[in-house]
């Protein structure tokens, strides 16, 4: 079992484990826990009820945070002729086409995230083995395979974020920085978890939102009442 830092143990002390705490106050107690000698990322896990091993209740989706995540994210372009130029004018960080399949082969990674235009799958399928356990690879279902080219664009360098639910059944997913403050990290949280519950699956029976943490990089979670989400 590893060894806890004295921050962290420090950081325990003041949260209460058997308390399921309000949005606000969560985002209060994560907003001023922040120690760490860098910007901590704000995370948030949910445990929902449903059998990701069941097509029909597999959640998944995307949202664009309000605020943003507070890092620079670099976006590849996969496309062609207009939708191309489409994509540099939105601020795509690299555009192409077969030259960027052959460069990504050849073991370039650096990008964050995906985008294609429904017509260049077929040459993005040859990446599959590399940008799909990375979690990259394009898929209409959030948006990233789409001839809306400038819009796509624009949202995941604003901040957007994609998210699925894993195999026992948990979302994890960032929702901000602590510099960001109570009040940006609890509209962050709120976005998500307004898509999330958007994304109910029919087939789910019983309780959907079975429990909420929030926490930083480094710190220890903070319990959210899933009744609190559900009155804001």
């Amino acid at each position: 079992m590893s060894k806890r830092s004295k921050r962290y143990l420090e950081l325990k002390k003041k949260i209460d484990a058997s308390k399921r705490y309000s949005v606000q106050e969560a985002m209060d107690i994560i907003a001023a826990s922040g120690s760490a000698k860098f910007d901590e990322t704000v995370d948030a896990a949910i445990r929902l009820g449903v059998n990701p091993a069941h097509a029909d209740q597999m959640v998944r989706g995307a949202v664009a945070l309000p605020n943003g995540l507070g890092k620079k994210v670099r976006v590849l372009v996969f496309a062609k002729g207009e939708k191309e130029k489409e994509a540099v004018e939105a601020g795509a960080d690299f555009v192409g086409a077969d030259e960027l399949v052959e460069k990504i082969k050849a073991g370039w990674l650096d990008f964050d995230r995906v985008i294609a235009t429904p017509d260049m799958m077929g040459i993005v399928g040859k990446l599959g083995k590399v940008l799909g356990p990375r979690g990259l690879m394009p898929n209409p279902k959030v948006g990233t395979v789409t001839f809306d080219i400038a819009n796509a664009v624009r949202e995941l360098k604003a901040g957007r974020v994609e998210f699925r639910a894993e195999k026992a059944g948990i979302v994890h997913c960032p929702v901000g920085k602590v510099s960001f403050g109570a009040e940006k990290l609890r509209e962050n949280f709120l976005a998500l978890m307004e898509m999330i519950v958007k994304l109910k699956p029919a087939s789910s029976k019983g309780t959907y939102l079975r429990s909420i943490s929030v926490s930083t990089a480094m710190g220890p979670g903070v319990k959210v009442d899933p009744l609190s989400v559900r009155s804001v």
